[in-house]
């Protein structure tokens, strides 16, 4: 395979797992799909096969990290596309804790799905929004529990326990 097929293939076996997690939230299918690290192993295997023969110059450029470094790494069509495959993987693995945790918080799908795209394109971003979601989440909690002692015992529902928390 060419780095260019390599390079759409990590999108491509990504996205159907996205989809779930946009478009079915809830259904049992995504919420064991979320709680795996199974939809990352394609992905990463694509950075595998993107990062091994640029190794030496990707190593150089993580291990001493400045900017002449990556440039040169991303002008290498392996070195773009391991650099690209490694972002879609970590964008998936973000986009699998924050369905979980709005899972867990009962965050409304409609609130996530938006925050969930932001996150496919834009990650710092999308991460961000959720993280003051969630901050401003448990603040009401906060509130509302010392408003309301006897809600104070109730803690968030997970419909199914992962390994990851």
């Amino acid at each position: 395979m060419t780095d260019n097929t390599l390079f759409n293939l990590a999108f491509t076996l990504a996205s159907p797992f996205w989809a779930l997690l946009i478009l079915a939230p809830g259904r049992r299918l995504t919420d064991r799909i979320a709680a795996s690290p199974l939809p990352l192993l394609p992905v990463i295997a694509v950075y595998l096969a993107l990062a091994i023969p640029v190794f030496p110059q990707l190593w150089a450029a993580v291990s001493h990290p400045d900017l002449a470094g990556f440039q040169e790494l991303l002008v290498l069509d392996g070195g773009a596309g391991a650099i690209w495959a490694q972002v879609i993987a970590w964008d998936l693995f973000l986009g699998q804790w924050m369905y979980r945790e709005a899972r867990a918080l009962r965050i409304h799908p409609l609130v996530m799905a938006p925050l969930l795209v932001l996150t496919v394109l834009l990650s710092p971003i999308g991460v961000l929004l959720f993280v003051a979601l969630r901050s401003a989440h448990h603040v009401h909690r906060r509130t509302a529990a010392s408003r309301h002692p006897e809600a104070s015992s109730i803690t968030p529902h997970r419909q199914h326990p992962t390994p990851w928390q």
